[in-house]
């Protein structure tokens, strides 16, 4: 097949379809992408737009995975069934790519420094004192505080967002021509989210890099993109440049997507009953021990937080990554070592012993950040879903255990066909409305969700938000919820607390902190918010 590619032509994808054993995934994908230019594709949850990222670097599990028809050309260069040799030239250096989910995208056993270091020693040849300055550069870069800090962190020690930026100091560590940000600002609260555009902005132009954007924030399409391409099930439905999507879209279901943005607001409650209170909580993790194990150097994540939760009611926790929030969730709900006091409907739940905390764990559930790490890959999704009951009910038959597992799965939007499959056969989206169905089954008074729609595209995401505001006015469900989404949080959250450095700064109600906030680094925060 001849081809004529002209010189700023730095991507073409012609005719691609994408099959696993018979089943044609992609169909037909075309689109093309020049130096200097950044293409945005958008779609629900399970369209094929990883799956078409991946096959730019040949990353899919061949030959299970195999292309029957189209190719990919980068600078002219046949990609599609090429060696190793000539794919390994490419990938992290011609091309980088930033993965949708950092915690399984990192190898939990290096640290910080030799991951990033390794990319410049295959590529680049750095080692040592060159390749430390380099890494140091690079996560100062991306927005990691006193990153000399970090050099010796591993994955599980760094917050969701910290653990984001290092992957994009991965990708960008060899300048490469086209950057694959699959969801790149998926965890990251809107300071650093605007940070990083700006950054991937700035280096875009200084290097005329090309970008392929992944992304469900059609906030960042409008910011960042010079073209969108909208898939729905495989298919390129609609093809256009940014502003003309934008203003005239011509498929229904691009009208949807861009229709499905967050809106309103929660009315206040009247009365409600108090149902758990945590005052005066800290929590540090030690950084450094002495000989004899003893610490000598501490990081305090949380410090002397105090926070009410009534019935019906849901408290958002906004804030920087690494503020705190995911680790005062979890001090609330005896999930880390803390100091402090909590009280659930009368009864302080810190001290008990554990048989008597096991027995509340029905009642107090979570959905934690990153699906796929809090999901086991050897269970089927029915045994993870039902694991809870027949763990609290055991007098349950197997089918009244099936039958609200169904239940479960059709209210969060999937079918009961997805009950026998395992979480690595889903989309990311797909693994986050599992784990939101894992939570729900044990119908609990309060649920932590940290991050729940943050790997969900639009229209999803309005869907689940839908659900949650009327599984919480059907059983008064109370809801602590971590998101760096203002969108969502103001119209899902009844009061908001903004936590900066392990401390809570301002709370109040939700419509008087959106419309008056006190803070500097709150207001910070909403100006962001408008990216």
């Amino acid at each position: 097949m001849s081809l004529e590619i002209e010189s700023n032509k730095l991507l073409k994808v012609q005719d691609l379809s994408i099959s696993f054993a018979q089943q044609e995934i992609v169909k037909g994908v075309n689109f093309t992408l020049e130096k200097g230019q950044t293409l945005a594709i958008v779609g629900e949850s399970g369209a094929g737009k990883s799956l078409l990222a991946l096959s730019i670097l040949q990353l899919l599990p061949y030959p299970h995975a195999h292309h029957p028809s189209g190719e990919i050309y980068l600078s002219g260069q046949p990609l599609v069934g090429k060696g190793e040799t000539v794919l390994e030239a490419i990938r992290g250096n011609k091309v980088g790519m930033i993965f949708q989910e950092p915690m399984t995208s990192l190898n939990p056993l290096h640290t910080v420094e030799k991951q990033i270091a390794e990319t410049l020693l295959i590529h680049k040849g750095l080692t040592g004192k060159k390749a430390q300055i380099r890494t140091l550069e690079l996560l100062d870069l991306v927005g990691i505080e006193s990153p000399e800090t970090r050099l010796g962190s591993y994955p599980h020690e760094l917050s969701g967002g910290q653990r984001q930026r290092v992957m994009i100091a991965m990708a960008l560590a060899n300048d490469p021509e086209l950057l694959i940000a699959d969801e790149p600002t998926t965890a990251l609260d809107v300071t650093i989210q605007k940070q990083i555009l700006d950054l991937l902005k700035s280096l875009q132009k200084r290097l005329n890099m090309g970008i392929l954007l992944i992304t469900h924030d059609l906030h960042i399409v409008r910011s960042i993109a010079d073209s969108v391409l909208v898939m729905r099930n495989g298919k390129s439905i609609e093809y256009n440049s940014k502003n003309a999507l934008f203003e005239n879209p011509q498929q229904q279901y691009t009208k949807t997507l861009l229709n499905a943005i967050p809106s309103g607001e929660m009315a206040a409650l009247e009365n409600p009953q108090l149902i758990l209170s945590a005052e005066n909580i800290n929590v540090a993790y030690p950084l450094k021990k002495n000989f004899w194990g003893k610490t000598i150097n501490s990081l305090q994540a949380v410090k002397d937080v105090s926070l009410q939760i009534h019935q019906g009611e849901t408290v958002a926790i906004v804030g920087e990554s690494g503020s705190g929030k995911s680790t005062l969730a979890q001090a609330i709900l005896q999930l880390n070592k803390s100091t402090g006091k909590v009280v659930y409907l009368g009864k302080q739940i810190d001290s008990i012993k554990h048989n008597e905390l096991q027995k509340l764990r029905a009642k107090l559930q979570i959905v934690f950040q990153d699906p796929f790490a809090s999901l086991s890959p050897r269970l089927s999704v029915r045994d993870i879903i039902a694991e809870g009951l027949e763990v609290h009910n055991p007098q349950l038959t197997r089918e009244q255990i099936d039958s609200e597992v169904e239940s479960v799965l059709n209210r969060v939007g999937l079918d009961k066909e997805s009950a026998l499959r395992y979480p690595h056969q889903f989309s990311g989206g797909q693994r986050q409305r599992i784990s939101i169905a894992r939570a729900l089954i044990l119908r609990p008074q309060l649920i932590v969700l940290d991050e729940p729609t943050s790997a969900l595209d639009r229209s999803i995401q309005k869907q689940i938000l839908a659900l949650l505001i009327s599984l919480q006015k059907e059983f008064s469900l109370s809801y602590l919820f971590i998101s760096h989404d203002l969108s969502v949080v103001k119209s899902i959250s009844h009061r908001v607390l903004v936590m900066r450095a392990g401390e809570i700064i301002e709370q109040g109600a939700t419509n008087k902190i959106f419309a008056q906030p006190q803070q500097k680094y709150t207001q910070i925060l909403l100006s962001c918010s408008t990216i």
